[in-house]
């Protein structure tokens, strides 16, 4: 004889897949829904809020439908959170504002990184470089390879001999 607590862990999913990623089932609706990429915790409050869900929830408790309105919400974001919540502002292209979710996040910062060494910008030419883009110190900060600048004294005593020969 199946009791209750059966029937509701038949219809638990361990696995919740939205936006072709893979969620968590046994984290809340808030922590596991920045498990997407651009979506974030403030976005996945405002989700939660626009549903009027349980915050505490469990993901995988959720029905399909809900599971399925939460991704409608998620398509529809430009309607429903104010302009400075989205990631792609005032789009180059378009000129409008969206907000890229899923793989369109890291497809677009390609494009938008080959669109910068194209039209050969400074950013886009550091990028080409492999040099710091925002204005970091490269003087002493992100060095590759061999050290700069720092000799040991058995070193320095070793180029001496061989100058003198």
């Amino acid at each position: 004889m199946a009791t209750d607590s059966d029937k509701e862990d038949s219809e638990f999913k361990y696995i919740v897949r939205i936006m072709n990623t893979d969620l968590q089932g046994e984290k809340p609706v808030v922590v596991a829904l920045p498990g997407v990429k651009g979506v974030g915790v403030r976005t996945a409050e405002i989700i939660v809020d626009q549903l009027e869900l349980d915050r505490r929830a469990r993901i995988g408790d959720l029905p399909d439908d809900k599971i399925e309105e939460i991704e409608k919400i998620l398509k529809e974001l430009p309607d429903v959170v104010p302009p400075w919540l989205l990631n792609r502002r005032k789009d180059l292209e378009t000129g409008e504002d969206h907000h890229r979710i899923g793989p369109e996040l890291g497809i677009g910062l390609r494009d938008d990184i080959n669109m910068m060494r194209k039209i050969r910008c400074y950013r886009g030419i550091r990028h080409e470089t492999g040099q710091k883009v925002r204005g970091q110190r490269t003087r002493s900060n992100g060095r590759s390879g061999l050290t700069v600048g720092v000799m040991k004294k058995a070193a320095r005593l070793a180029m001496r001999q061989k100058k003198k020969e």
